[in-house]
């Protein structure tokens, strides 16, 4: 098969070293890719959002498969793109549909969803600039801390949690007033903030049956100790420990099963991956959030544990036959450390040039953001790289992982020295 796989981060270069290993690969293209994919597939210089270059490619390339990586095609509707075109529709996508990716593109609609599929979650209200005063006041009817979300998409960056009602109240109106986050901020969703600890779970589903992948906690504050700005994340550690059996079991029976089914009985096509991000609040799962794809740097932890074929569980989600396939899953626990760009996630710099890629050994390094030039390799990104590590233990995964970053060099460079450290 020649599959097209749309991205260009972390994310996508996991996706990609785990699709590579399939015997039913032909020709695997990343579009627009990055310096580690282009060591494993070819790259092609489209944008992930720029549908009709994305058709011309998929028909002179013969594409079986397109596998989306980004919210943001899906958000725009790049599912439906490909069902409604007579020349595409023979091609599966690997994602939700428009409607499908609400879930993400959302915050009111996800939560609508819960509420209507009884899923326990925070209690929420959403406002717009012309309620902005009943905001104000339902802010005054909470206990601290506050929490206000963007409705739709705002890159990570559009959930604050502020200790300070009067802070909260002016948040609020720079995200509902002045447009704090753009768009995305027309409509903010204010939820009851839920203290507990947090961790991802992920799911594959073909619409009717569903797999559940190994469990991950990411770390996303810049500083050690979780402390600074909000990132992308800068680590991340799977299975995460006190997911046990009896809880998980919870997970499925409470949240899975009745999202799954919630988007079947309202008739929302969904054929790809959910991600859901989850708090533990005594011995009990609530849902944060959904989001429409594999999180990044998670996927880097969660597909290297995966041994089953990845395209093997790809087609069984396009034929709808997921049930047929067995799912199996690595033992070893995996931790992964990013490597970021000095000055990030503020201002930083790119073009550095990177040294000691080499020199690494017993562990995967998955690229974020980077490019090639000359042979040489430098960053293109704010996260840069993903250094990934197997072992029967968090501190034995994480420390080889560090020993390599110790390899590794570009000006600047910058990583946290305490990811999985909360979990011992």
């Amino acid at each position: 098969m020649n599959i097209l796989l749309l991205g260009s981060g972390g994310r996508e270069h996991a996706l990609a070293w785990k699709l590579s290993q399939s015997k039913n690969i032909s020709k695997l293209f990343v579009a627009p890719g990055n310096a580690g994919t282009a060591l494993i597939a070819e790259n092609v210089l489209i944008s992930t959002t720029d549908f009709v270059s994305i058709k011309e490619f998929c028909l002179k390339a013969c594409i079986d498969m397109v596998v989306v990586g980004p919210e943001d095609p899906l958000v725009l509707g790049i599912y439906d793109f490909f069902k409604e075109d007579k020349e595409l529709c023979t091609i599966p996508v690997l994602g939700p549909s428009k409607l499908g990716a609400q879930l993400e593109g959302s915050k009111e609609f996800a939560k609508k969803f819960l509420i209507e599929n009884n899923i326990p979650t925070a209690r929420y209200s959403s406002f717009t600039k012309e309620t902005f005063l009943q905001g104000k006041a339902y802010l005054e009817t909470l206990n601290p801390p506050y929490v206000l979300k963007a409705d739709g998409l705002a890159a990570g960056k559009g959930v604050l949690i502020l200790d300070n009602l009067d802070e909260a109240k002016i948040e609020l109106e720079k995200m509902l007033l002045e447009s704090k986050f753009g768009q995305a901020s027309s409509k903010v969703v204010i939820e009851e903030f839920l203290s507990g600890i947090e961790l991802s779970c992920f799911v594959l589903t073909d619409g009717k049956n569903y797999k559940i992948l190994p469990t991950a906690k990411d770390y996303k504050r810049i500083g050690e100790g979780d402390t600074g700005l909000n990132t992308g994340g800068m680590g991340a550690i799977s299975p995460v420990p006190f997911a046990d059996e009896v809880f998980m079991n919870k997970v499925e029976k409470n949240i899975v099963i009745p999202t799954v089914n919630g988007l079947r009985e309202a008739n929302i096509e969904y054929k790809g991956f959910i991600f859901i991000g989850l708090i533990k609040v005594g011995n009990e799962p609530y849902v944060i959030e959904y989001n429409v794809r594999m999180g990044d740097p998670e996927t880097e932890v969660v597909i290297p544990r995966i041994k089953t074929d990845l395209l093997d569980l790809f087609t069984a989600v396009a034929h709808q036959n997921l049930d047929s396939i067995t799912l199996e899953i690595e033992t070893k626990l995996a931790a992964t450390v990013m490597v970021v760009s000095g000055g990030y996630p503020n201002e930083y710099q790119n073009n550095m040039l990177i040294t000691g890629l080499e020199s690494i050994e017993n562990s995967i390094v998955f690229h974020a953001g980077t490019k090639a030039s000359n042979q040489e390799i430098f960053t293109n990104g704010g996260r840069v790289l993903a250094v990934t590590s197997y072992g029967n233990s968090i501190e034995e995964a994480t420390k080889k992982s560090y020993q390599n970053i110790e390899k590794l060099h570009f000006d600047k460079m910058y990583y946290r020295k305490d990811i999985g450290l909360d979990l011992l």
